[in-house]
């Protein structure tokens, strides 16, 4: 096996609950070293956010494995110098403050790079370092609202609330990742790190492709449940089955429509492939006629055995049972916990959990031992309240 991809690469991680956090657990699953610094006070609310499983939440150990952890008084100058000389050490480090604050602390990118001009310096926030929206507190659904893409998921009644934090997780996670490993390859050839400003809001907007469009080519995006990928199709949509489970149906491609229709016993149909508006409600209204004739899982049986891009929506339980995902070695079992493996499956390196989520500074002595700190100076820093 050679070197794990990130092997040697040490993060200093200062976020807190899921944007970071996940960028984070995919750079620590790739071999990153990954230091989890958190305040000496509450540390990062992830902690206690749902029911506890031994020493903290489930939802603090899926997204922080494979990491690290220190406790850090950023706001003591000897905290503040803590920062400092780990900073020294490594390659990368991302915070998810407002604005302003780290060099509130002393510890903003021009004082780290000043320490270290090799640092890539990531910042994730909901709206960016500037604009008028810069210093405004947000969440997910609000970053999808800005950024028009709340207004394209839900009914022509109203945008629902998804169950799928998109923001989160595509601009505060994904996005970060992509731009800190572009600086990191840049850094070391170049020897000089960037300042990397990651706004939630502006990797939505980013992806928003359909929408955009839509309204290029006609004025406007596509209305809720119109557009071609949205529900405005009969042959790319959700339909009811008889046990009041759900098939997803994605026969966008002619020959997978043809298909279908053959299956269904509709020839009819195969004109009516892409139509909208008033042409596709009595298509839409035949197929959910046809499909609402039989339970989730005899569909299921049946297009397992034909081409035509037609599933079965699952629960949870049933994705993580799923033979498919189970295959690729998408879910894993350490220490009684099932945990999702990395998506990304590299050649001669085999993804593992090789220490579970860490306590409250629960390495605290050695990081700061790696560091160049000795037993004594560790001690002082401790009845200070720096750690």
């Amino acid at each position: 096996m050679r070197p794990k991809p990130l092997d040697g690469v040490r993060v200093l991680d200062l976020t807190r609950l899921l944007p970071g956090p996940v960028a984070t657990l995919h750079l620590a699953d790739m071999g990153a070293d990954v230091v989890k610094i958190e305040d000496t006070e509450t540390g990062d609310y992830a902690r206690a956010t749902g029911p506890a499983r031994g020493r903290s939440s489930v939802f603090f150990q899926l997204v922080n494995r494979n990491k690290r952890a220190i406790r850090l008084d950023l706001k003591q100058p000897q905290g503040r110098e803590v920062l400092l000389r780990l900073a020294k050490g490594a390659e990368i480090l991302v915070e998810g403050f407002r604005p302003g604050v780290m060099a509130k602390l002393g510890a903003g990118y021009e004082e780290l790079a000043a320490v270290n001009p090799r640092l890539v310096y990531c910042s994730i926030t909901g709206y960016g370092q500037d604009g008028p929206y810069a210093d405004r507190a947000g969440h997910d659904v609000n970053y999808i609202g800005y950024a028009g893409v709340g207004d394209q998921i839900g009914t022509a009644e109203a945008p629902v609330v998804p169950n799928f934090q998109i923001a989160d997780l595509l601009g505060g996670a994904l996005t970060p990742v992509m731009g800190m490993l572009a600086a990191l390859i840049d850094a070391r050839s170049s020897g000089r790190g960037r300042r990397i400003d990651v706004a939630m809001t502006d990797a939505v907007f980013a992806h928003a492709i359909l929408p955009l469009v839509g309204f290029l080519e006609r004025g406007k995006a596509p209305g809720r449940g119109t557009g071609m990928l949205g529900g405005g199709l009969p042959c790319y949509n959700v339909y009811r089955t008889r046990d009041g489970r759900h098939l997803a149906v994605g026969a966008l491609e002619r020959k997978f429509w043809e298909t279908l229709c053959d299956i269904l016993g509709c020839p009819e149909l195969k004109e009516k492939h892409i139509v909208y508006g008033e042409e596709a409600r009595p298509v839409r209204e035949r197929l959910a006629e046809i499909f609402a004739s039989r339970a989730q899982r005899e569909w299921a049986d049946l297009f397992a055995r034909a081409d035509c891009c037609v599933s079965p929506i699952l629960t949870m339980d049933e994705a993580l049972a799923n033979e498919q995902l189970r295959a690729r070695g998408m879910s894993i079992v350490e220490d009684g916990l099932t945990q999702f493996a990395s998506p990304v499956k590299f050649s001669e390196f085999e993804f593992s959990i090789e220490r579970p989520a860490p306590g409250p500074g629960e390495h605290t002595d050695e990081i700061l031992r790696e560091a160049g700190y000795g037993d004594a100076e560790i001690e002082v820093l401790r009845k200070s309240g720096a750690i």
